[in-house]
């Protein structure tokens, strides 16, 4: 069988609604998954593409959060209105939706912030 040219992993871990990083998938009915599968499986796409559920991602404050491989594209805030759009746009077509990305510099911040870059001093001064 050929490799995948989507593996489209979903969010489905869940926290108590009061945690303060958020949760993707708040009453565990792993719903966004189940509606990335139905539309893989609408446009005939499998077996190339795959949905899976994933557990924790760790970007927890820009959930729902779903990564596409093996592209590395991650989006956050996913809405059940967007699914159709991400499989069009995305996997068909090859395009990023800007508003959905989570930018590079975002990632594995624990809150969604920039992460300050290195100045060259501050480099300087650890390697000497």
């Amino acid at each position: 069988m050929p490799k995948f040219t989507h593996h489209i992993f979903v969010c489905c871990n869940r926290r108590e609604p009061s945690h303060s990083r958020g949760c993707c998938d708040p009453d565990g009915s792993e719903h966004l998954r189940d509606l990335f599968k139905s539309e893989v499986k609408r446009r005939g796409l499998t077996p190339l593409v795959r949905a899976n559920k994933a557990g924790c991602l760790d970007q927890c404050e820009c959930g729902p959060t779903v990564v596409i491989y093996p592209q590395e594209i991650w989006y956050g805030g996913v809405t059940d209105e967007d699914v159709p759009r991400i499989i069009e746009e995305t996997v068909l077509n090859g395009r990023v939706i800007e508003e959905l990305l989570i930018a590079d510099e975002c990632l594995n911040t624990k809150g969604g912030r920039v992460r300050a870059a290195a100045s060259p001093s501050t480099s300087e001064e650890k390697t000497s």
